[in-house]
């Protein structure tokens, strides 16, 4: 049962890396040549819970031809605000049960103490 607490512990950072991710997404939403990030979780080696970071959308540069010289072109955003609060909610739900999770054990590791005691 301590074990598996790691576990527990492991999500809790990888759902709090996730809802980081998404809050800058959204505070950055409105500003030029901005392009989000995406958390990905996936298992590790021990059954615990990594968030994997990538950036969305890296094309290449929109460029502008002004007679021999080449202007860069202000691209916006690419955060779309409809797809990351739901994502953020369902972030914090999984962030939520997991500390639920962890306050079971507590209770639970309490008890069988003071069974023992």
């Amino acid at each position: 049962m301590i074990s598996s607490i790691g576990n527990t512990i492991s999500a809790l950072n990888a759902y709090g890396t996730g809802l980081n991710v998404k809050a800058n997404n959204i505070a950055n939403a409105d500003s030029e040549n901005f392009k989000k990030s995406r958390a990905v979780y996936v298992e590790g080696e021990n059954g615990d819970v990594i968030a994997e970071i990538s950036k969305v959308g890296l094309e290449s540069e929109l460029l502008s031809f002004s007679g021999a010289e080449a202007v860069t072109e202000a691209q916006p955003s690419n955060v779309e605000l409809a797809e990351e609060i739901p994502g953020m909610m369902i972030d914090q739900k999984g962030f939520e049960a997991n500390l639920s999770v962890i306050k079971t054990k507590d209770e639970m590791l309490g008890s069988i103490l003071d069974i023992i005691a």
